[in-house]
């Protein structure tokens, strides 16, 4: 018999408390302490690092051992679903008009770049442990340097979805959490590279900062169809955007549990079960953003044909949306981490961390001073900061300087990022097979090699932009 009395009963509703209460601490300490307000750290992220702190040092030395598990998993899980929900609204977004006329070819240049950078931080960062894995820590996990594009290019949830396949199908010891730190380490990487520069531009005299910025991306069209379904009838209209949202999940996980059940049932043998199968259910969020593209389409051609008279996907709902799932899996993300488990890897991570960052800084101002050389700085600190954290990052980035965003860097993120979809589905797939065996790990550097210098050199020479 259920027993709503019963601690058990409450345990979600606890953690998910525990998390707005970090999160409302964190967005307090972001607008009244000048030096977080200053340092560009989202109010996720600060809220994250808090709980953080405030697991490991406060309730892990005072609670049972399987409470901190409990509550490490809890996160972990809501990392994990928080990333594909968040990306099934944003596939569910009704095509708007552009709000800038952007030059021909420019989703093609932005999407390229946005990969290439995946792949020169994946080249750094495996280059690095394959050479340590032969000669100075034999011990180390030969793949993991390519999580880099992964935590700094994808984000937390990737970082965390990847890592956890390499933890439990590879052996990787403290790989989720391994994953999870390069992602927190991007978000340090994004706020510290953005004050740096701010200011170096800001001494050149080539910038005047704003105390405040205006957010004309944010304004409540909450009907920008006429034929828009009511705010309010029989269903509430934000209930809708939520159901269409679940909808997509469930079939998301039809999609992947009837594929995974085929595969073990020795389809393609040990590869499908071992090696396809975990990589379905990491990349669950990319599955369900296909799955959003899809019934987008059939909406549209229901439409057209005069069969559906109505547009239920609201694109300002569906952005509150995915901005919620979003800010829930930083913070989740970074208190999801295991201290313990970084013990040992910590020197390297300072290390990877500072290489790969500072190879991504110096690349992206190389790069989009020669792609956008109208508006160089705002595009640097953009896809840095969407490079280094999530896309949000770069449009905090960008606000400092262009605050009513009269250049089309913010736009650059949005179709670059659709673009890069295309360009970086190999990537995924090479994330994949590296840690299969050795001659794999090689063979995936080999390739990436290639790839960055195919991409870098279509950036380079068939840009009309750019003058070498």
């Amino acid at each position: 018999m259920f027993d709503f009395t019963s601690p058990d009963s409450w345990q979600s509703i606890y953690y998910f408390g525990l998390i707005a209460v970090l999160l409302l601490l964190g967005n307090t300490l972001r607008r009244k302490v000048p030096f977080l307000r200053r340092s560009l750290l989202p109010s996720a992220v600060i809220a994250g690092f808090l709980g953080l702190l405030i697991k490991e040092f406060i309730y892990a030395p005072l609670a049972d051992p399987e409470a901190v598990l409990a509550l490490n998993q809890f996160f972990s899980l809501i990392t994990y679903h928080a990333i594909a929900l968040g990306f099934i609204a944003l596939g569910l977004k009704v095509s708007e008009k552009a709000r800038y006329q952007l030059k021909r070819g420019q989703s093609f240049f932005s999407g390229l770049l946005i990969v290439s950078t995946y792949l020169i931080q994946g080249l750094v960062g495996l280059s690095i442990t394959l050479g340590l894995s032969y000669t100075f820590m034999p011990d180390l996990f030969r793949s993991s340097g390519i999580l880099f594009p992964m935590g700094f290019g994808q984000g937390p949830g990737q970082a965390l979805n990847i890592g956890t396949v390499y933890e439990t199908s590879y052996g990787f010891a403290g790989g989720a959490s391994f994953g999870l730190a390069i992602a927190s380490f991007g978000f340090l990487w994004a706020a510290i590279f953005g004050v740096i520069y701010l200011n170096y531009l800001a001494k050149k005299g080539h910038v005047k900062r704003t105390e405040t910025a205006v957010d004309t991306f944010n304004s409540p069209q909450l009907n920008s169809s006429p034929d828009e379904i009511p705010l309010a009838e029989s269903i509430d209209k934000f209930t809708i955007q939520v159901i269409i949202v679940l909808f997509v999940y469930l079939i998301t996980y039809g999609a992947i549990r009837g594929t995974t059940n085929w595969l073990n049932g020795g389809a393609l043998g040990d590869f499908g079960i071992n090696t396809i199968g975990p990589l379905l259910w990491g990349f669950n969020f990319i599955i369900g953003m296909l799955f959003a593209l899809l019934l987008k389409q059939i909406l549209m051609l229901l439409r057209k044909n005069k069969v559906m008279t109505r547009q239920y996907p609201n694109n300002f709902l569906l952005n509150r949306i995915s901005g919620f799932t979003f800010d829930i899996m930083i913070v989740a993300s970074i208190a999801a981490i295991r201290l313990e488990d970084l013990a040992r890897y910590w020197v390297l991570l300072l290390t990877l961390g500072l290489i790969v960052g500072i190879t991504t800084a110096l690349y992206m101002i190389f790069m989009t001073s020669r792609i956008y050389p109208e508006y160089k700085n705002e595009a640097t600190l953009g896809m840095f900061g969407m490079l280094t954290g999530t896309a949000s990052t770069g449009v905090i980035l960008i606000r400092e300087l262009d605050p009513e965003f009269k250049t089309p860097a913010a736009s650059d993120l949005v179709v670059g990022s659709s673009t890069a979809i295309l360009f970086g589905f190999p990537v995924i797939l090479l994330v994949g097979i590296a840690p299969v065996s050795d001659a794999s790990t090689w063979l995936v550097l080999g390739i990436i090699a290639v790839l960055f210098s195919v991409f870098a050199g279509i950036l380079l020479y068939f840009n009309p932009k750019v003058k070498l």
